[in-house]
């Protein structure tokens, strides 16, 4: 009787462990920054949009239109609301899915970014592979190659580069890439999106400054984790230089590395902007940039809360595969 007294209240406080444990307080943390993230996103979003000068109804129709059409629009779009009235509706609006109709083309602001956002994110996505595949070996490789302070040469030298290209801006190096290739020597298309030779230039221009960034943190990361204890055993033990460092060293070194990264991808989602207009890549970029010109208000508010959103979902991501690839940081964060 007591066997079974005892065994019926351990099941309920296994639960509770399994509820309480630091996985879900981690979970549920981050779930909740992620939702107070996305409420004050929508907030900026739409005060910016609507306290900055300019009426986006005059600049829609022209500014010779009859002042009685651009009240009747501005009324039928509830822009002569109080602007509690038209934050509450716009909230409303996104709750269902509605993101407006775009001043410009009458369309619906939902499906030009469903339009457009897949070249915006496979851009960035080819571009961050392409990083991590440039600038994890060339760090590792340079910080095997000059540890313990030799080649000093080679340190200085690849440190020096990689300051100079990490500190070009990426819409100017886009700018020399067109002139260089595309115009002077003509090899490379110079805009669009037509076949595989069209996503060089746009592509490079996204990962030579940031690459050249990661490979300096990923070396002296390697140069670290080098240093260690569990390193110097495997050593001992002699086991054979490479699964030292494909077993080992790696994947230490590759934890804070997975952070930058991380918000290396953020940054290139929002970096393309740029980058998509120098190229006329026909992502959210461009569209953005007419919209911004044309006080293209609706327009602009989704894009805006379409690349914040995926900011945030990436950085969560980011968070959940660090906890997993080091538990204690679930019970660290607090």
């Amino acid at each position: 009787m007591t066997t079974t007294t005892e065994t019926g209240s351990a099941a309920p406080a296994e639960r509770r462990r399994a509820v309480s444990g630091p996985w879900p307080a981690f979970l549920r943390r981050r779930l909740i920054r992620l939702l107070i993230s996305l409420w004050a996103l929508v907030t900026f979003s739409f005060l910016i949009i609507h306290l900055v000068p300019g009426d986006p109804i005059r600049a829609a129709l022209g500014f010779t239109a009859d002042p009685a059409l651009v009240a009747a629009k501005r009324a039928e779009l509830g822009l002569d609301d109080p602007l509690i009235v038209q934050y509450f509706r716009y909230l409303g609006h996104l709750f269902t899915g509605d993101l407006g109709v775009s001043l410009g083309s009458r369309l619906p602001v939902g499906q030009t970014i469903i339009d457009r956002l897949p070249n915006t994110v496979n851009l960035a996505v080819i571009a961050f592979v392409v990083i991590v595949l440039v600038a994890v070996p060339i760090g590792a490789l340079m910080a095997v190659f000059t540890r313990g302070g030799r080649n000093r040469w080679a340190e200085l030298g690849f440190t020096s580069t990689a300051v100079v290209l990490a500190a070009v801006p990426e819409f100017l190096l886009g700018v020399g890439l067109v002139y260089l290739f595309a115009v002077k020597y003509e090899l490379l298309p110079i805009a669009g999106k037509t076949d595989w030779t069209s996503w060089i230039l746009p592509v490079t221009a996204l990962v030579v400054g940031p690459a050249a960034g990661l490979a300096r943190i990923v070396r002296v990361e390697t140069l670290s984790v080098l240093g260690d204890d569990f390193v110097r055993t495997a050593r001992a033990k002699r086991l054979r230089p490479r699964l030292v460092y494909l077993r080992h060293v790696l994947p230490n070194a590759l934890t804070a590395t997975l952070t930058i990264g991380g918000l290396l991808l953020s940054a290139l989602i929002a970096g393309t902007v740029l980058v998509e207009t120098i190229f006329a890549w026909p992502g959210l970029g461009p569209t953005m940039v007419t919209a911004i010109i044309n006080k293209d208000y609706p327009l602009v508010q989704g894009i805006v809360l379409v690349y914040g959103a995926l900011v945030l979902l990436i950085n969560l991501v980011v968070d959940i595969v660090l906890a997993l690839v080091d538990p204690r940081s679930t019970i660290r964060d607090g």
